[in-house]
């Protein structure tokens, strides 16, 4: 609520204006929560055939790993897993989506998939198994870096929409009602004037008269 001794024309412009800059940047904002959800979207559907992918692959590792206890005491089948199958030269990276810095994870080099441990005595499920995963290392990395990209564009979209309400609803019609005040305020000062004015105009015109008779 604007102070009444600010009710001018002046500060009824000011109001205007800040009315004004308020819902271009209510605008800008609505264009930008837009925008990012469109984007969101679209990592979505990339993040659930990727999510499909992996996880085929680490179901179907974690199956051949159950079979592979009936010929292997889980001792045996932790010591065989101990030197990686491959390694990756990863580069990390950040780029900008409508402002928000989410991450990115290149892949720069990847070694080989290749089996570490000794065939003697080792039943071939194994194999199965890690050259499975090593060969969808980078897929397991991609996955984790989209997830991450998701969950920070989720934070982002709902902070961008509460601020989008926030100017909507509560300072977009405040500004309004400041607005409907202060013009009250202007009517009724000009319309007190007005009629002191014309009071004035009575009393000079009376005393006019009365001074010819």
């Amino acid at each position: 609520m604007p102070n009444i001794a600010n009710a001018t024309r002046m500060e009824l412009t000011r109001l205007k204006n800040q009315l004004a800059t308020t819902r271009k940047g209510h605008r800008l904002l609505k264009d930008k929560q837009d925008e990012m959800m469109r984007q969101f979207l679209k990592l979505v559907e990339q993040y659930k055939v990727l999510r499909t992918l992996v996880e085929d692959k680490w179901l179907d590792a974690l199956d051949k790993y159950d079979s592979a206890k009936a010929f292997h005491y889980e001792s045996e089948l932790r010591e065989k897993f101990l030197v990686p199958a491959t390694t990756l030269e990863l580069e990390y990276k950040k780029e900008s989506v409508m402002s928000v810095t989410v991450p990115k994870i290149e892949i720069k080099e990847t070694i080989k998939p290749q089996i570490t441990y000794s065939f003697h005595g080792t039943h071939p499920i194994l194999d199965d198994i890690v050259l499975n995963l090593a060969s969808n290392l980078n897929k397991f990395i991609e996955l984790a870096a989209m997830d991450k990209r998701v969950r920070i564009l989720i934070r982002e979209i709902e902070k961008t929409k509460r601020r989008v309400n926030a100017i909507e609803h509560i300072l977009i019609p405040e500004i309004m009602e400041d607005i409907k005040v202060v013009r009250m305020k202007i009517n009724e000062a000009e319309l007190s004037n007005t009629i002191r004015i014309m009071k004035s105009k009575d009393l000079i015109l009376k005393k006019q008269l009365d001074s010819q008779k």
